[in-house]
C-alpha cells in the first residue's frame, strides 16, 4: 500500500444532496455531488453561477443556513473524520415516525457525526474558508490584527499579546507591513482586504483550505499576486485546497485536478491534463469554446446558448440537454451513466453510450 493510499483524503464528499425549502417551492442546490481531495492536493471546482459551488463549500463547514437549507443525503469526511453520514434504516424509520407520514419530506436523510462544539473547533484549526467577498467578511469596527488574533486565541492557549504577535507575523507573511495591523478594513484596498482574509484563514495552518472565488473583484495584477501567494503558502504548509471558481485560467494556474459542476452535480472530473487536453463533456467543451483565443483574434466566441436550468425542478434526464447541441431524445428521458476514459478521468454523458468501446471508454 502506497503512502497516498494510507493517508485518508483531506476531503471526501459522497453523493451529497442539499435542498433549500421555501413555503411554495424547493430548490435542489446539490444532487449527488462527489468530490475527493488528497493530502497536499488542489482541486478546482468549476462551474457557472448557480451551479452549487458555494453550497458545497458551506456544507463542509456546516454553515448551510437551516432553515431553509437541508442536507438530505450523502456523507462528508475531513481528514478521515466523518462530519455527515447517511441515516441507517432504523434511524430513518425513527425520523419518519417523529415527523409523521404527512411531513416525511422534512426527513433530513443524514445525521451529524460531530457536535456543534466539535464543528466550531474544526473550523479554523482543521478546515478554513476564504469567502467570496472580503468587503463583507471583515468586521468594519475591529482592527485587522485583532480579527486575526481572535482566530488564534479561539483555538490555542496563547496569551493575548502572543496572539497579536502571531497576527502580525501572518500579515507580513501575506505581504502587509505589521504596522498596518492596527488599521481598520476600510483603510485597505480590495486586494489588501483579500490578503487579510487569507491571513485569517491560514493563521492556524489548516489541513484543508476552501477558497471561494478568492480573486473576485480584484484587478489582474493583484489577482496574480494573490494566487502566487496562495501557491507559496500551500506548498510550504502542504495544505490541501478546494478552489471554487468559474475562471479556467485560475484552474490552469493553481490546480492539480478539476471537477466541472453543472446543476448541482459533477459532469466531468480528471487531472488538469485530462480535462484541458482530452475534454469529454459537451458542457466542459462549451466552457472552453467561450474563452477568447489570444493567438487568433479573428476567432469568434461561442457562448453556451440558453440559461442554467430551473433549480426547483427535478430532471429525470440530463439537466444540460436543452442547451446541448449533441443531445438526443434519450438525454431528456434518462439520467446519464458514468463513463471513464482513465481511472481518474470520468464524465456523465449519454454521448458515450455507443462510442464507449471505440474510444476506450468504459461505463461504471
Amino acid at each position: 500500500m502506497t503512502e497516498k493510499e494510507k493517508t485518508p483524503p483531506a476531503l471526501w464528499i459522497r453523493d451529497l444532496s442539499v435542498e433549500f425549502r421555501g413555503r411554495n417551492s424547493t430548490v435542489y442546490a446539490l444532487s449527488g455531488l462527489n468530490l475527493k481531495i488528497n493530502k497536499g492536493e488542489t482541486l478546482g471546482l468549476v462551474g457557472e453561477t448557480g451551479a452549487g459551488k458555494t453550497t458545497a463549500g458551506l456544507s463542509v463547514l456546516g454553515l448551510v443556513a437551516s432553515p431553509p437549507g437541508v442536507i438530505t443525503g450523502g456523507s462528508i469526511s475531513v481528514a478521515g473524520k466523518e462530519i455527515i453520514a447517511p441515516l441507517t434504516g432504523d434511524e430513518a424509520e425513527l425520523v419518519r415516525k417523529r415527523w409523521g407520514e404527512k411531513k416525511h419530506r422534512f426527513d433530513p436523510g443524514v445525521k451529524r457525526c460531530v457536535s456543534e462544539e466539535e464543528m466550531m473547533e474544526m473550523r479554523g484549526r482543521h478546515v478554513s474558508m476564504i469567502f467570496q467577498d472580503p468587503m463583507t467578511s471583515l468586521n468594519p469596527v475591529i482592527t485587522v490584527e485583532k480579527q486575526i488574533s481572535e482566530v488564534i486565541s479561539k483555538h490555542t492557549d496563547v496569551s493575548g499579546s502572543e496572539a497579536l504577535r502571531r497576527a502580525g507575523d501572518m500579515l507580513e507573511l501575506v505581504g502587509i507591513p505589521r504596522s498596518r495591523g492596527k488599521e481598520y478594513p476600510h483603510q485597505f484596498s480590495g486586494g489588501m482586504k483579500q490578503r487579510v482574509v487569507i491571513a485569517m484563514a491560514l493563521a492556524l495552518s489548516p489541513e484543508l483550505l476552501i477558497a471561494d472565488e478568492p480573486t473576485t473583484a480584484l484587478d489582474v495584477t493583484i489577482q496574480a499576486q494573490v494566487l502566487d501567494m496562495m501557491k507559496k503558502l500551500r506548498d510550504e504548509n502542504r495544505t490541501s485546497m478546494l478552489m471554487i471558481t468559474h475562471d479556467l485560467g485560475i484552474v490552469a494556474d493553481i490546480c492539480d485536478r478539476v471537477s466541472v459542476i453543472y446543476a448541482g452535480r459533477v459532469v466531468e472530473h480528471g487531472t488538469l491534463s485530462d480535462v484541458f487536453d482530452h475534454t469529454l463533456h459537451p458542457y466542459t467543451k462549451g466552457l472552453f469554446a467561450s474563452l477568447p483565443d489570444l493567438e487568433n483574434r479573428e476567432t469568434r466566441l461561442k457562448p453556451i446558448r440558453g440559461l442554467m436550468p430551473d433549480p426547483s425542478i427535478r430532471y429525470t434526464g440530463c439537466p444540460f440537454a436543452d442547451r446541448c447541441d449533441e443531445a438526443s431524445e434519450v438525454c431528456r428521458k434518462e439520467a446519464p451513466p458514468v463513463y471513464h476514459r482513465t481511472e481518474d478521468h470520468m464524465t456523465v454523458c449519454h454521448l458515450y453510450r455507443d462510442k464507449a468501446d471505440k474510444k476506450g471508454m468504459r461505463e461504471t
